[in-house]
Order: structure tokens, then C-alpha cells, then sequence
């Protein structure tokens, strides 16, 4: 006897068809500001690109935090570290630093070890995955503030490692930092270089953001098939009751784990960027304060929803450096000189917006939606047979009677 048709099976409404069509006409709007975006900030100044190419990479950034604490629900306040490692593996991998330091690498590649992007930005990704491992792994059973203390620890230990590793053997220059890194090369396109596409010309910060833009929309996307995947349910369930999930049967170790590495994986990646667009690297660039940096980004956006994750890092990125070019000419208007420092007015900003946004919207400027609030099913979408089907079970148990 076949099955009745399920809700599942039935013919989309014309609700759906109208949401499908905003969301069409959503993401093409989205994506024609993205791509005239830097060219109209470029008549503003090649700084604005840059920021524009930053909100870019903290976009990245937020989205791997993400993974860790709005999915899993861990807390971890030394994810700036991984950004570290990507960006310092890129720089040693596409840099005449080792070479000029260790005779045996420089006998062995005379021209200096220049690694491809396609090897060294995959390379900084997988070693910054291990880090993750490496520091999920004994972490498993903390939860909370203990949590916090921990991670915080990892990426104070990493910023130290790499400001003393200059001695006896000079692997991150110490303070000094690495330069000379190599920019990003597709084929015979070189990133540091302008470039005529289509009768425009496309300067260096405005290459490096469409560049870090396709990136950060790969990230979302992969974010976005996460979240919905088993995977991602079984770190939503570990982040709700972690014994109510180890009794469902999930393999709570191995999921955190997966947690841990994958977010690690897109710090990897940016870090990789960073390393390219600045062309120099050192340990101040990853200090504490920028790990409360991203995740103030995804606290303030929302946590674990991705449109708001996003809306965040772009917020916090680009709202500094508004800051910079407003507050401090409009003070020396009207004071005749600068009154509060803008980096002091910034931290203050950010504590203030984030009491009140603890106070009035915990979760988030733009958060997920509550379970049991999406579109109840139209009674017209459910096909007579399901109905029928539905009747003839309900009339079963008195039949057997």
C-alpha cells in the first residue's frame, strides 16, 4: 500500500515562490553594491578601500570564531592566535626570511623559498586547523570561565612564542616581525600591482578586495552548509545540554574537536591575507585586545546567526575608522585641538554599545530566529490524499476493535 504524500512533498505556495524571488533579487542587489562599491571608495582615498578590504577579513574571522562559539558554544578568547599562525606560515613560506637565515635552506633554493599561493595559503589553513586540535584537545571537559582562561592563555602564549622565537634560531624575527613578504600572484596578475579590467583601473587595495569579498562569501557559504548539515546540529545540541547530546549519542570529543579545527581553518586563511595584503607581519598585530575585537563582532551581530555575524564584523571594522576621520577634525573645530583620544573614545564606544546591548538586545543586533517562529504551513499545502491518509489511521484503532 503506498504512503500517503507528506507536507514535505507538497507543491511550494505562492509565499514560497514570492520569498524565493526576494531573496533572488536580495542577493543580486547585495552583490552589484559589493562589486561598485570600491570603485566609489576610491574616489574617496585608497584608505577607504583598505578598510573596506579589512571589514573583508574580519568578516572571515568572525565567521570562524562563529563555528567555535555562536555553533559549538565554546568560549574561546584566544582565537587570534590562529590568525597568527596563518599569517606567519604564509610569511615564511613567501619571504626571503628563512633563506637568509638558514644556510642550508638558501643552498637549496638560491633564488629564496617563494612558495605559490596555492601551496602556502592551504598550508597555513591546515597548520592552524592543527592548532586548534591542539588546543581543543585538552580543553574537553572545561566549560565556562574555565574555558575562557584557558584560550585566553593559548593565544598569550602564541603572541610570546612568536615575539621571542628570534633566538638561538631567528624562525619570526622577534618583534622586528617578518617583511618582504610576497603579494598575491594569479598566473601573470600580480595584487600589488594596478590592473586594467574592462576599461577600469583597479589599484592594489581595490585587487585585494574583491579578492578577500570572494573569500568571505566562500566562507559564509561553507558556514551556511555547516550549520545546516548533521555536523552542525550536533553543535547545536552539545551547545544547548552537552549531556543531553553525549546521551543522544553524539561523540561529544570529536565534534568539539571538528569545532575547534574548522574554526582554526578560517583564522588560517585570513591570517594567510593578511600576511599578503600588509606585506609584514609581527606579534602586536595579534594581541589579546583583538581577539575581544572579533568576538565583540559576533556578540554584537548575533550569535550563531550568520547574516548577523557578518553585519557585525562589518560594523566594528569600518565604524573606527569613521571615527578616525570625524571625531577628531570635528574636536579641533570646536575645541581648537583633540580633547579624547579617538582609540580612547573607540574602546569606550565599544564598552558602552556592548552594556546596552546586553541590557536591551542579548542576543544580538540581528539574531537567529527563535525555534517554532517560522511560517506555519498553509492548511491548502497539505494535499486530500495526506488528509485521507491522516483519517483512515485515525480510524484504524476502531476498526480493530
Amino acid at each position: 500500500m503506498s504512503q500517503p504524500p507528506s507536507i514535505a512533498d507538497a507543491p511550494p505556495t505562492a509565499q514560497d515562490l514570492a520569498g524565493r524571488r526576494r531573496a533572488l533579487i536580495t542577493g543580486v542587489a547585495i552583490t552589484a553594491v559589493l562589486l561598485v562599491l570600491p570603485l566609489a571608495a576610491g574616489w574617496l582615498g585608497s584608505a577607504w578601500v583598505r578598510t573596506l578590504a579589512f571589514a573583508a577579513l574580519y568578516v572571515m574571522l568572525a565567521l570562524g570564531l562563529n563555528i567555535v562559539v555562536g555553533f559549538a558554544g565554546l568560549l574561546d578568547l584566544g582565537y587570534i592566535a590562529f590568525y597568527a599562525v596563518g599569517a606567519y606560515t604564509f610569511a615564511l613560506l613567501a619571504s626571503p626570511h628563512l633563506t637568509d637565515n638558514f644556510p642550508a635552506l638558501a643552498h637549496a633554493f638560491p633564488g629564496g623559498l617563494h612558495v605559490p599561493i596555492w601551496v602556502a595559503i592551504p598550508l597555513g589553513a591546515a597548520i592552524a586547523a592543527g592548532f586548534g586540535v591542539l588546543l581543543g584537545a585538552p580543553v574537553l571537559k572545561l566549560r565556562g570561565d574555565y574555558l575562557a582562561i584557558v584560550t585566553l592563555g593559548f593565544g598569550e602564549i602564541i603572541r610570546i612564542f612568536l615575539n621571542n622565537l628570534n633566538r638561538p634560531l631567528n624562525l619570526t624575527n622577534g618583534p622586528q616581525g617578518i617583511n618582504l613578504i610576497d603579494p598575491v600572484r594569479i598566473g601573470s596578475v600580480s595584487f600589488d600591482r594596478p590592473l586594467d579590467v574592462l576599461g577600469l583601473h583597479l589599484t592594489s587595495p581595490q585587487l585585494y578586495y574583491y579578492l578577500f569579498v570572494a573569500l568571505a562569501a566562500l566562507s559564509a557559504l561553507v558556514c551556511s552548509r555547516l550549520q545546516d548539515s548533521r555536523l552542525g546540529r550536533a553543535w547545536m545540541a552539545i551547545r544547548e545540554d552537552e549531556t543531553a547530546a553525549k546521551a543522544m549519542g553524539i561523540n561529544v570529543r570529536n565534534v568539539k574537536l571538528l569545532a575547534f579545527g574548522l574554526g582554526a581553518t578560517f583564522g588560517g586563511v585570513a591570517g594567510s591575507m593578511f600576511g599578503a595584503f600588509q606585506g609584514f607581519v609581527s606579534p602586536e598585530s595579534f594581541s589579546l585586545m583583538e581577539s575581544v575585537i572579533v568576538l565583540s563582532m559576533i556578540v554584537l551581530g548575533g550569535l550563531g546567526h550568520i547574516p548577523g555575524v557578518i553585519f557585525g564584523a562589518v560594523l566594528l571594522s569600518v565604524f573606527p575608522e569613521v571615527l578616525r576621520h570625524t571625531v577628531g577634525p570635528l574636536q579641533e573645530q570646536i575645541f581648537g585641538h583633540i580633547v579624547i583620544d579617538t582609540e580612547v573614545l573607540r574602546m569606550l564606544l565599544y564598552g558602552v554599545a556592548l552594556v546596552v546591548i546586553m541590557l536591551y538586545r542579548p542576543r544580538g543586533l540581528w539574531p537567529a530566529p527563535l525555534h517554532g517562529t517560522t511560517r506555519p504551513v498553509e492548511p491548502a499545502a497539505v494535499p486530500a490524499a495526506a488528509a485521507a491518509g491522516a483519517a483512515a489511521g485515525a480510524a484504524a484503532p476502531g476498526a480493530r476493535s
